[in-house]
């Protein structure tokens, strides 16, 4: 009796182990919440601003990794997305400016929700993830977020202009503009209403709040039909982007005798004339002037409407991790918040993005993830960093096989020790701005003729004047290209030619950022040893930049 005892005992407990194993293998994978910020320079509390009102994030950053020298390859919208979300550098995806959709010029590649829907995640996302239309609707996202029937039963809102003079204004300036210069006009810029609004409204009648709801209906409906399903849910914030419309209380939280005014109002002494635009992308607004400068109030008032859209966008990801948190998956979820690229807030006297200086190309990154050490929560890494390392990294995270195809490098090692030597180097790049539109195209008729004219010329007298016998329409204008390498101690642009292989430098600028932080003069032909000796290192490319692992 007593043998038979034991053997029942003996299969009990075999049972029971049996099926902690089997529960352990069916634990789901870590999710993802992928929060992308349009158009935001790390103009927050966590990263130093004592300005800026970002309670949500300096909070998800106190809980989380941020790093302070992550970099975008391209300073504009469409190539640094398309860049992050494959993995591959403009170069390499034939992406540099807005108009190319990288599915078009890559079939075969394969995104980071692709890769992950490959590997059992359910992918989906709602406001701007990739650029506008260039979404890849059918390899990225195993399904749509819910209909908007299941979030409310009012009216789905009309975003953009709410007081009726700007819809106005902003319509009769579009059909103008059309009818001069054909559909592409708005595409290029022209026909814009005013360049901020905000109007007291809630925060869900603005497109940003309402892309809230629409992800935590999404998340809500996922749980509820497939708990145990893996997801990277997308929630793309199109704000700070022009124009910067909101509901009025974000703008009612700033007093404008707190907002200081750009340090740097001149662009580099002896840097690249081709280097800084005029800022065209504010200038196209209907009450910006076309020509001369922006005054001190104007710049107040500017600078006051973008920090008002980024307490907005602060306000929509506090709502999102509260939903997250309530659903009861924040313990199985990686966070993760970055942004497509900076911003010149009148810095070097520009405005807008679409440049190879720090201030456009450094953006912040922010992540946490359920495993995180208690030690490395609310720490801050000075390591260099590339959004195309995000795609890796996140692969990494989960367990999930990388392309072939992916030329960013891993930072898991980085979450568990912030301070490992890492990347010598990182890369971003941008051509000719001050000869493209700030979509990185080649300016358009209507650009020229409109009352940009006179800007362009101004800025084509500069180059020539600097450039001498090296202009060349042709050259400049479309096959010039801005290389951006940053080191820890450096910020190196090599200006050539990238259609012709092995080119030859057509000017250099080199800043020191130890003691020139903000890259406000040109040392390159007073250093000429440290430009050869990073000329070299130029040359390794991304490749001979990476972290050396053990």
């Amino acid at each position: 009796m007593r043998y038979a005892q034991l053997i029942l005992l003996l299969l009990f407990i075999s049972s029971c182990q049996s099926q902690k194993e089997t529960k352990k293998e069916i634990k789901k994978k870590p999710n993802i919440l992928f929060i992308a910020v349009d158009d935001l320079r790390p103009e927050l509390g966590t990263y130093g601003s004592k300005i800026a009102i970002t309670p949500n994030i300096d909070a998800l950053a106190s809980n989380g990794l941020q790093f302070n020298n992550a970099y975008c390859q391209e300073a504009i919208c469409s190539p640094s997305r398309a860049s992050l979300m494959t993995g591959a550098r403009p170069e390499s995806i034939s992406v540099v400016e807005n108009f190319t959709y990288f599915r078009d010029a890559n079939p075969d590649i394969v995104t980071l929700p692709q890769q992950l829907w490959a590997n059992g995640y359910e992918t989906v996302h709602t406001g701007k993830i990739y650029h506008g239309k260039y979404n890849d609707p059918k390899l990225s996202w195993s399904r749509k977020p819910v209909p908007h029937s299941q979030m409310s039963a009012s009216k789905k809102p009309k975003f953009g202009f709410k007081l009726p003079e700007n819809i106005k204004l902003h319509k009769e300036n579009s059909a103008a503009m059309v009818a001069k210069y054909g559909e592409n006009a708005l595409r290029n810029g022209l026909g814009k209403g005013p360049a901020y609004e905000f109007a007291d409204y809630p925060d869900n009648e603005y497109e940003d709040g309402y892309n809230t709801d629409l992800a935590i209906a999404t998340l809500k409906d996922m749980l509820n039909k497939n708990p145990n399903k893996p997801f990277f849910l997308g929630l793309g914030m199109k704000k700070p982007h022009l124009d910067w419309q909101a509901p009025k209380k974000y703008w009612d939280i700033y007093n404008e005798d707190d907002i200081k005014l750009a340090q740097q109002k001149q662009g580099p002494k002896d840097g690249a004339a081709m280097g800084l635009h005029a800022s065209f992308e504010l200038r196209a607004r209907a009450d910006i002037p076309k020509k001369g400068d922006i005054t001190d109030e104007q710049a107040i008032k500017l600078k006051h409407a973008y920090l008002a859209c980024v307490s907005y966008i602060d306000a929509q990801i506090g709502r999102m991790l509260k939903a997250l948190e309530e659903s009861g998956q924040r313990d199985n979820t990686i966070v993760i918040l970055w942004s497509d690229h900076g911003w010149h807030l009148g810095d070097m006297g520009i405005w807008g993005k679409a440049t190879n200086y720090e201030i456009a190309t450094r953006v912040p990154l922010i992540i946490n993830t359920p495993n995180m050490p208690k030690e490395i929560k609310g720490k801050k890494t000075d390591a260099l960093v590339e959004l195309v390392d995000m795609y890796p990294t996140l692969c990494d995270l989960v367990d999930v096989a990388v392309p072939n195809t992916v030329e960013g490098q891993s930072f898991k090692p980085l979450l568990s020790n912030p301070n490992l030597d890492w990347k010598k180097a990182v890369f971003s790049q941008f051509p000719t701005p001050a000869l493209r539109e700030w979509a990185a195209n080649p300016l358009s008729k209507g650009m020229k003729e409109t009352s940009f004219g006179p800007l362009i010329e101004e800025v084509e007298e500069k180059i020539k004047k600097q450039q001498g016998d090296k202009w060349n329409r042709d050259l400049f204008e479309n096959k010039l290209m801005g290389y951006s390498m940053r080191t820890k101690e450096y910020r190196f642009i090599v200006w050539k030619d990238y259609k012709t292989k092995n080119a030859k430098p057509i000017f250099i600028e080199l800043y020191n950022h130890l003691n020139d932080p903000n890259e406000t003069i040109n040392i390159a032909k007073e250093n000429p040893e440290i430009v050869k000796k990073l000329l070299v290192q130029f040359n390794k490319g991304w490749k001979g930049n990476l972290a050396q692992l053990n």
